[in-house]
């Protein structure tokens, strides 16, 4: 390297100037590109919308993608959402949560409730699914039967 007359060495810096204008500029279009028009922009969900969302991924077992959806719109705490979901897979209505009053739709309580599945029928839909931790859940919540009351309900279904 020592060997670099003065052409050799402005050369080799011409070279590498070169180079780190071809990625600032890569980097530049890029960054460009992911603003760009073309791509459509995400509205924001509503909170009837987040409701549908959260019942349906925890119906499914995706609690996690759940919990995500749900910290994206609120901006809760990872223990607070996790409350939140948690009460959902157990057949509680998202909104009763403490943490949800302030989200909750002006109009929530003033909605038809559509009659749901009674609790034996979503015990069984929870053992079904492999869900019998959950289903005990359930029942100690709706109910306030103890653990092995619940358990042996759960169990006898």
């Amino acid at each position: 390297m020592s060997n670099l007359g003065l052409p050799e060495l402005l050369i080799l810096i011409v070279v590498v100037a070169v180079i780190v204008a071809v990625v600032l500029v890569a980097i530049r279009i890029g960054r460009a590109g992911n603003r760009s028009s073309s791509v459509p922009q995400m509205r924001p969900m509503t909170p009837e919308e987040l409701h549908q969302v959260v019942t349906r991924l925890t119906l499914q077992g995706r609690q996690i993608q759940a919990i995500k959806e749900l910290r994206d719109f609120t901006r809760l705490d990872l223990p607070t959402s996790k409350a939140v979901v948690d009460g959902v897979a157990m057949g509680r209505d998202m909104w009763s949560h403490p943490a949800m009053t302030r989200f909750r739709p002006a109009d929530h309580d003033a909605l038809p409730r559509t009659a749901g599945p009674d609790l034996a029928t979503r015990v069984r839909e929870l053992k079904a699914a492999g869900r019998e931790e959950q289903a005990v859940h359930l029942v100690r919540g709706e109910t306030g039967m103890g653990e092995h009351e619940a358990r042996t309900f759960v169990d006898s279904l």
